[in-house]
């Protein structure tokens, strides 16, 4: 396994890989999502990549105050072989070497599968409301 830049021609494998994943609203276009990652930070989405093949994805960001992790994804068949786990230390080596002194991810409250991986990572629930406003419909 690779992990790599995202590459455009990885577009439709990575919407694939969120929609099996879960990871996709109504609200939110991936392709918007995609273009929009990569007018900012683009060397901050990652795929990890198997024989040509997509298998994980995830995208980062720093803002100057804290790094955000999102869409981080591995392919259902291809769960519980540390592709998860490669892809956010990826992102943590990154986030940190430019300055970044926290990360911060969110996850839907139903999904205990996810919260408790990020658990076995180290993450912990911080003591926080998340809000938040939509400024461009999709």
């Amino acid at each position: 396994m690779e992990i790599r830049p995202f590459r455009t021609d990885d577009t439709e494998a990575v919407v694939a890989l969120w929609e099996a994943s879960g990871l996709t609203r109504p609200w939110n276009d991936p392709r918007k999502d995609i273009a929009r990652k990569l007018a900012v930070q683009p060397e901050l989405f990652v795929v990890a990549v198997d024989d040509d093949r997509v298998v994980g994805s995830v995208m980062a960001g720093y803002d100057g105050h804290r790094g955000w992790m999102n869409y981080l994804a591995t392919a259902p068949g291809s769960r519980r072989l540390g592709i998860g786990r490669a892809l956010v230390a990826h992102v943590e080596t990154a986030l940190q070497a430019i300055g970044c002194p926290k990360v911060n991810l969110q996850v839907r409250a139903t999904n205990r599968e996810a919260v408790a991986f990020y658990e076995r990572l180290g993450y912990r629930v911080d003591d926080t409301i998340d809000l938040g406003k939509r400024l461009i419909d999709d």
